[in-house]
């Protein structure tokens, strides 16, 4: 669902699978505090998962965040 609605904002997605490495799933538990996936960011900002990037979305706070990402391109 996360792919979908970043797709349908024309953006694209960089997926690094946790799921067979180790070492990858390590990182992420210590960069986020989190073991679900997936485990979402916006440049360098975590924003969580599916549900709290939907939350981003729904209070139209998504949109500025991806623009911001995108002008430091």
């Amino acid at each position: 669902m996360a792919k979908r609605l970043l797709a349908a904002k024309g953006i694209a997605v960089e997926e690094v699978a946790v799921d067979s490495d180790p070492a990858r799933r390590i990182e992420m538990v210590r960069r986020t505090g989190r073991r679900s996936v997936p485990q979402i960011f916006i440049g360098d900002r975590h924003i969580g998962g599916f549900e709290d990037m939907a939350e981003l979305e729904h209070k139209g706070e998504l949109d500025p965040l991806l623009a911001q990402t995108r002008g430091a391109s």
